[in-house]
């Protein structure tokens, strides 16, 4: 990401500053659970997508900053959901805030964070960008209903789970990528093309992730391994050896999957699977045929710094280890 950092660094600083000062509420909880998530770390990966394809497409104004704030606050909100659904203890290598102030204090900050966000966009006052990022946080949730079903689904096919990761992951980005081309006037088909970067990235990212379930460690990873199969998530090295297994062994992952516990023995035996029958290298070159989708979608762009640091950031993507 150095190359990115190189360019906008500073605004994503400024866009720190930002999130810390639309936090502001009469209720002490909101800005505690929201600064401690903020203060936790994170790649700032949406932020900078938006700061960068705005960049791209030659905007000089000062609205980029406060609509990547909007950006994070969005994701920040996802992020307190999502650890309450998921039962996650661990966000970021450090206790998930549902597990510091319980799962009502999570969602509820999560909704002010969604709603100040709508508020927030509307200041920005371009009904375009309005409707990309509003229609984004629509289908997030409907990916986060779509996931809800799919779990424990030993038949889920890739077509299926890439349609979850679109709408759950990816969509973000690519709101966060279209919304910057908004802001420097792109035309039509620039910010299809930057709508398409932003889409490609975020499937590539969610494929990584799917591998680091089940290889990192939980210091590099900041989260709990194994925790996607504990429950019951079907990702995508799993799908690849659920279509090559032997029925005893797919046995195995059923009974795995239906456990509401998970010993380290049978993550171990699972695991073993993923890596016998080629599940993270699977993973890992579908993500690499994303990462050059989005190479594809830049074609319609000068090459230079902007440019060069978008495709160091896609780089980035499948080569992270957290």
């Amino acid at each position: 990401m150095q190359a990115a950092l190189n360019i906008i660094g500073d605004d994503l600083k400024r866009v720190e500053q930002q999130f810390r000062t639309d936090l502001e509420s009469d209720v002490p909880l909101i800005r505690k659970v929201g600064e401690y998530v903020l203060s936790s770390g994170g790649k700032r990966v949406r932020p900078a997508l938006l700061l960068l394809a705005a960049r791209l497409c030659d905007y000089q104004g000062d609205k980029a900053v406060p609509l990547a704030s909007v950006i994070e606050f969005i994701h920040t909100a996802t992020l307190l959901h999502d650890d309450v659904v998921d039962s996650a203890t661990l966000r970021r290598g450090l206790a998930s805030a549902n597990t510091l102030w319980g799962n009502e204090a999570s969602v509820l900050v999560g909704d002010f964070l969604f709603s100040k966000s709508f508020s927030l966009m509307v200041a920005v006052g371009s009904l375009d960008i309005l409707k990309v990022l509003s229609d984004a946080t629509t289908v997030i949730a409907e990916g986060e209903v779509m996931q809800l079903l799919c779990t424990g689904e030993l038949e889920l096919t890739e077509e299926r789970y890439i349609d979850v990761v679109r709408s759950k992951t990816a969509i973000l980005m690519s709101a966060a990528c279209e919304a910057g081309a908004i802001l420097g006037g792109a035309a039509p088909e620039r910010r299809q093309a930057l709508s398409d970067f932003g889409m490609n990235l975020g499937i590539a990212f969610q494929l990584m992730d799917d591998t680091l379930d089940y290889i990192a460690t939980e210091e590099e990873f900041g989260k709990s391994i194994g925790h996607d199969l504990e429950e019951g998530k079907i990702t995508m090295p799993l799908i690849h050896v659920l279509r090559h297994c032997t029925p005893s062994e797919r046995d195995q992952i059923a009974t795995v999957v239906e456990k509401d516990e998970m010993t380290l023995d049978e993550f171990r035996q699972v695991s073993g699977l993923v890596q016998r029958y080629g599940g993270i290298d699977y993973t890992v070159d579908a993500a690499r045929r994303y990462i050059q989708g989005c190479a594809d979608s830049l074609s319609l762009f000068a090459s230079g710094p902007v440019a060069d640091a978008l495709l160091d950031l896609a780089g980035y993507v499948v080569t992270r280890s957290k």
